[in-house]
């Protein structure tokens, strides 16, 4: 079922005409003379002042009123203002703004198995309003469970970090277009439209919490290490080079190995190297 125009007319004409023929027919009711047209008069008097009054529908912005006359539905209001329909169609409003709502924090295992803790939030808006009213029993409760639903789901599919170039739920937009993609194809029934989602709290479970913690310790010091190391061996190398293009010194291959051995203690060091004065060689 979609959306179409209800069919309205505009209060400000409407209900002064109904308020003229209401008191033509009071009127008539007091002047006429047989009892039985004076019941009449009044009968219609009543009819006309209920179908002016209550036909009245007041739109505000932003919002939408769906019509159901006898269980069918009819149509919907989206245009703000002070409009009259038929009297004995049901209406029920439905709001248009833009809103959002932040998940609970869940709890699942991601990709890896390993326990995590993920909460999202969702910013949505009512598309259609006959499929918010009629495709599902409550619409605000619908997006809410389906969004969780899909936020259990994404945790499942990537892990929560990863070491390379392979998206993980730390990663970012990756994850977050395809929550919103997932989360706006299980809403589509209803009628809604998901504007953006993004994640609010990630973390893992406090049992696995200080080990994960000591792992991401332990892969940084040996990046960091990787990196260092990287570095030195370069270091070591240009120093080399420029010793034998300037013959500063000749060196053979022992002395080169312990000038080696003495440049990546120094340079790959944690602590501050003490110098050592050698007063004889390398050979005594």
């Amino acid at each position: 079922m979609r959306e179409r125009q209800g069919r309205h007319l505009s209060a400000y004409i409407v209900l002064p005409v109904g308020l003229v023929l209401t008191a033509a027919l009071t009127l008539g009711a007091v002047l006429a003379d047989p009892p039985w047209l004076q019941v009449t008069a009044a009968t219609l008097a009543a009819l006309a002042a209920l179908g002016s009054a209550g036909g009245i529908v007041i739109l505000n912005p932003n919002e939408a009123a769906v019509l159901q006359l006898f269980g069918t539905y009819t149509g919907s209001l989206r245009e703000p203002g002070f409009w009259w329909v038929n009297p004995l169609s049901r209406r029920r409003k439905v709001s248009l703004r833009v809103r959002n709502f932040e998940s609970s924090v869940l709890k699942v295992n991601d990709l890896d198995g390993n326990p995590v803790e993920i909460a999202a939030v969702v910013v949505w808006q009512v598309r259609d309003s006959a499929q918010a009213v009629f495709q599902v029993d409550d619409y605000g409760d619908f997006v809410v469970t389906q969004a969780e639903t899909a936020v259990r789901h994404i945790a499942t599919t990537y892990p929560y970090d990863s070491q390379g170039d392979a998206p993980a739920l730390r990663s970012g937009q990756t994850v977050v277009a395809e929550l919103s993609a997932e989360i706006q194809d299980r809403v589509a029934p209803a009628g809604v439209d998901v504007l953006e989602s993004r994640i609010t709290h990630l973390a893992y479970a406090p049992e696995i919490a200080h080990a994960m913690l000591q792992r991401q310790q332990a892969n940084a010091v040996v990046a960091a290490r990787a990196r260092i190391v990287e570095g030195a061996v370069g270091m070591v190398e240009m120093a080399l080079d420029r010793l034998n293009q300037r013959q500063i010194v000749d060196l053979d291959e022992e002395r080169k190995a312990a000038m080696v051995s003495n440049l990546l203690v120094v340079l790959c060091g944690d602590r501050s190297t003490q110098p050592v004065v050698n007063a004889g060689t390398l050979y005594t």
